[in-house]
């Protein structure tokens, strides 16, 4: 009897697996994936482009020209003025009255930044009292004003104080039952002018603020108001120690933000002027820049310059008090 030999059961196969790979090619493929160091470069290029054409280039030059006595004749003739150092910055504050345009220029931007602030956060803590349908009705009204182009704004309010034919003048002789008011003039008196200057951007102005302020409102938690109230805590108190430091961040945006448009203003002033103010005595800094750059370009550039500088410190104040109480 012949025994035959068999093979013995294999053993069951298991799938290869790859070796690992080794810490080289997994910083290699790290470093590949890895974004290019000069993208975001590439992606902010055309915006430093715009910014260096735009912005830098001519304050380099307006700089420059500060320290010369370039005039129209020069730019007529093609002559290179002469340097004439600080002369134009001591001509700007002791031979002229900028002191004195300046001074209301400051008086005014503290006045409409004070009022568009409050009336802004006013008008914006009133919309989260309102119903749906007239908190709609509201923001249409306040879109209205604010869409109002500001020369187009200006016509309007100047019928609505005109000396002859105007609302306010009719107003007020139907509620005194006189003729006093007959041909009065808002416009001719600078204090005057100012109240109906400062009525005109206040009320344009107000709308950005209260939309801005009523965004941050949603920011501030409903607990924690509800919390405070049970424990007693008045609607002032909730406004001043809950409200106002949870929207801190926003006001101070809206703060610098007006401060430097009510430093720059000029449309609404040039109309009024032109609709019966007297330009000598109701100057503020942007028409009477523009009035001055008329002809000597060099003292115009030693007032843009100043203007530049002014609006930047106080910008840099008020950013830098909020990154200090962000920091604590």
């Amino acid at each position: 009897m012949s025994a035959t030999l068999t093979e013995p059961d294999a053993a069951p196969r298991t799938p290869k697996t790859p070796p690992p790979r080794s810490s080289r090619s997994t910083a290699g493929d790290r470093r590949g994936k890895a974004p290019l160091p000069w993208a975001p470069w590439l992606l902010l290029a055309p915006s430093i482009v715009l910014l260096g054409v735009m912005v830098v280039y001519p304050t380099i030059v307006m700089f420059i020209n500060s320290f010369t006595n370039l005039e129209i004749k020069n730019k007529m003739l093609g002559t290179a003025p002469d340097f004439v150092g600080f002369d134009n910055y001591i001509e700007v504050f002791t031979k002229s009255d900028f002191p004195a345009v300046l001074a209301r220029s400051l008086g005014l931007m503290v006045v409409l930044t004070v009022l568009i602030i409050a009336l802004g956060m006013l008008v914006a803590m009133l919309m989260t009292k309102l119903t749906k349908g007239w908190r709609l009705t509201v923001s249409i009204g306040l879109l209205l004003a604010w869409a109002m182009p500001p020369l187009s704004a200006t016509v309007v309010w100047g019928w609505i104080f005109d000396t002859d034919y105007g609302l306010v003048n009719w107003a007020l002789n139907t509620i005194t039952g006189t003729n006093d008011f007959r041909g009065h003039s808002w416009l001719i008196d600078p204090w005057s002018f100012m109240m109906v200057l400062t009525i005109l951007i206040v009320w344009q102005s107000v709308p950005f603020a209260a939309f801005t302020f009523y965004a941050g409102r949603g920011q501030v938690p409903d607990e924690v108001l509800e919390a405070s109230a049970l424990d007693g805590a008045s609607a002032w108190q909730r406004f001043r120690l809950i409200v106002l430091p949870y929207m801190r961040n926003i006001i101070t945006a809206v703060i610098v933000l007006e401060t430097i448009w009510n430093m720059r203003i000029f449309t609404q002033v040039y109309a009024l002027q032109q609709q019966g103010g007297i330009a000598s005595e109701t100057n503020v800094l942007g028409t009477y820049l523009f009035r001055q750059g008329l002809g000597e370009f060099g003292v115009t550039a030693a007032i843009g310059v100043f203007m530049v500088v002014l609006l930047m410190a106080i910008s840099y104040f008020n950013v830098r008090n909020t990154l200090k109480e962000e920091e604590l």
